[in-house]
């Protein structure tokens, strides 16, 4: 799925800012009536927009089918239970590759460097039958307030259905058809 933050950006001087759109995609590890979630490093980029603005937007999109859903909604972390309990789900090298990453931050030693951080978390965790999950990486719920279906059609006179949440979590949904 496309993930979307937004970063706020603050003026030269500091007296104005603006939010840049930020996309990227990460994994779909979970849905259901609560919402969609991911797991990530919370000190990467979407980690750090996501504690500054608790808002995201998904995408999804299926070229062959010509369809489309965007969710739009609030962005709050899992249990950290869930996040341990994914984690230890990993691959090894996914784990390690957790410990040896600081995600999103500038390798100035090049590809080098993060194999030589990979080999020394290697060695670090070497003969332990579990690798630790991270304190920094956690996972994240999407709760959706906003969910749009869009269908292509011929003619561009696609279908799209939006359903709205009123309020918050647990209000009533509504629906409503808008022009393609």
């Amino acid at each position: 799925m496309v993930l979307s933050t937004v970063k706020e950006v603050r003026a030269p001087g500091g007296s104005r800012s603006h939010f840049v759109p930020r996309s990227r995609v990460v994994l779909l590890k979970g849905y259901g009536p609560e919402g969609f979630d991911f797991f990530t490093n919370g000190m990467s980029d979407k980690g750090r927009e996501l504690a500054a603005t608790p808002c995201a937007a998904l995408v999804f999109w299926w070229e062959a089918l010509q369809r489309q859903v965007r969710v739009e909604g609030c962005v709050s972390p899992l249990p950290q239970a869930a996040a341990q309990a994914y984690f230890a789900s990993r691959p090894r090298d996914s784990q390690l590759g957790a410990h040896a990453s600081a995600q999103s931050s500038e390798l100035r030693g090049g590809r080098r460097e993060l194999e030589e951080s990979f080999q020394a978390a290697r060695r670090t965790f070497e003969g332990q039958a579990h690798v630790p999950k991270p304190e920094h990486w956690g996972g994240y719920r999407v709760t959706p307030k906003r969910v749009e279906f869009w269908q292509g059609r011929e003619g561009r006179l696609h279908d799209r259905l939006v359903y709205e949440r009123s309020g918050l979590e647990g209000g009533e949904w509504s629906l409503k058809r808008l022009a393609p």
